[in-house]
C-alpha cells in the first residue's frame, strides 16, 4: 500500500466528487489546534461553549475523588487549580451552521474514521450529535481516532510522514431510520467488484436471505455505473446502504488491506480473486450461529463529575428524556 491510496480515501478528497449518490455532508478543516486538543492526554476537559444551554460537562472526573480538585483558599498553588477549558469559537460557529443545515442532527468524522467506539458515552448511545459540545465529547472519548490522527501512513512502503498535513472534520445527515443489516462492504480489486460483505457482522438477519441475490445485483449495478470508472485506485474497499425503496448510496472509501477489516473475508482469500478468474462473491450472516464476535471497543470512563453546576446534571437530564420518549413509543407499540 502507498500513501497515495491512503490519501484518496480520505473523505474530503472522495465526497466532492460522489456527492449525488453519497450522504449530505458538510466538511470543514480542523485548526491545528483542535487538533491538539484531541491528541492531549491530559485531564478530560471538553471546550469552552459560547452556547450555554447546549454545553456538555467541561471536566470528567470521580465525585468520590472531590477533595482532589479543591484548593485551600489562600493556597495560590496554581497547579493544582482546574485546568481552564479550550475555546475554539469560529470552528463552533460553523459547525453550529452546519447542523442547522443538515437537519438540527448529524454523525462526525474524520478523514477517515467515526468514533464509534465512543458512541456509548452520547446521550442515546449513537453518533447522534446535536451540538458542537456533543461532538467533542465523541471525538475527545474515541481511541480509535488515534489511527487517523498519528497512525493513518504506518502500513506504507513509502511512508514519509506519519499523518497528514490537514486535518477535516466530517458532518455527515443523520438518518433515524437506518437499518444496520442493509449496510454492506465491498470490494474492488482491479477494478473489479470481487466481493462483498454483510457490514454488521454481529447479528443474524433473517430477511437478508430472501433478499440477498437482488441485493447482489442493486450493489453491482450502482458499481458500475457510479464508482467503477470514477474512482482512481485499481484496488480499494467502499461501503454502501440500500435503502428500503432499492436505491444505493456510497457511504465511505477504504484501502484495501492494511486496517481495513475484512468481514466476512480474510485478505488471504481476497488477494487470491484474480481478474476473470472468479465470479463475485458476496456473504452474509446466513445462520444464527454463524455470527462473528463484535469488534467494538470502549473508552474506560472512570471520572465522572456530577456535582451542581459541572454541566453533566444537563446531559444527563437530556439521557433521561430519552429514555422516557424511547419507553413511551415501547408502550404505545405493545
Amino acid at each position: 500500500m502507498k500513501e497515495e491510496e491512503v490519501n484518496s480515501c480520505q473523505i474530503q478528497e472522495w465526497y466532492p466528487k460522489f456527492k449525488c449518490v453519497s450522504i449530505k455532508t458538510i466538511i470543514h478543516e480542523l485548526p491545528e489546534s483542535f487538533v491538539q486538543y484531541l491528541l492531549d492526554d491530559g485531564p478530560f476537559v471538553l471546550p469552552q461553549s459560547l452556547f450555554g444551554e447546549d454545553a456538555l460537562p467541561r471536566r470528567i472526573h470521580n465525585p468520590e475523588e472531590e477533595d482532589d480538585y479543591q484548593v485551600s483558599e489562600g493556597s495560590g498553588d496554581e497547579s493544582e487549580q482546574p485546568p481552564k477549558p479550550p475555546s475554539f469559537e469560529d470552528l463552533e460557529l460553523k459547525i453550529k451552521d452546519s447542523i442547522q443545515v443538515l437537519g438540527g442532527v448529524v454523525f462526525p468524522k474524520l478523514n477517515w474514521s467515526a468514533p464509534k467506539d465512543s458512541a456509548w458515552i452520547g446521550t442515546t448511545g449513537t453518533l447522534q450529535c446535536t451540538s458542537f459540545s456533543e461532538i467533542s465529547l465523541l471525538l475527545r472519548s474515541s481511541e480509535s481516532l488515534v489511527h487517523d490522527l498519528c497512525h493513518a501512513f504506518d502500513s506504507c512502503v513509502d511512508k514519509s510522514s506519519s499523518r497528514p498535513s490537514k486535518f477535516f472534520l466530517a458532518l455527515r445527515k443523520w438518518y433515524s431510520s437506518l437499518r444496520p443489516e442493509m449496510e454492506f462492504r465491498c470490494f474492488v480489486r482491479s477494478k473489479l467488484l470481487v466481493a462483498i460483505s454483510q457490514r454488521e457482522v454481529t447479528c443474524f438477519y433473517p430477511a437478508l436471505l430472501e433478499k440477498k441475490d437482488n441485493l447482489q445485483i442493486l450493489i453491482h449495478d450502482f458499481f458500475v455505473d457510479n464508482v467503477q470508472e470514477s474512482f482512481e485506485l485499481d484496488n480499494y474497499t467502499f461501503d454502501v446502504y440500500v435503502t428500503r425503496d432499492g436505491r444505493v448510496k456510497l457511504i465511505d472509501f477504504n484501502p484495501w488491506g492494511a486496517f481495513t477489516l475484512p468481514l466476512m473475508f480474510t485478505w488471504e482469500e481476497l488477494e487470491d480473486f484474480e481478474r476473470g478468474e472468479n465470479t463475485m462473491t458476496f456473504r452474509i450472516v446466513d445462520r444464527q450461529h454463524a455470527v462473528r464476535p463484535g469488534i467494538k471497543t470502549a473508552v474506560p470512563y472512570d471520572y465522572l463529575d456530577t456535582s451542581l453546576g459541572s454541566g453533566w446534571d444537563e446531559v444527563l437530564r437530556k439521557a433521561d428524556r430519552e429514555l422516557q420518549r424511547q419507553s413511551h413509543y415501547s408502550e404505545a407499540g405493545a
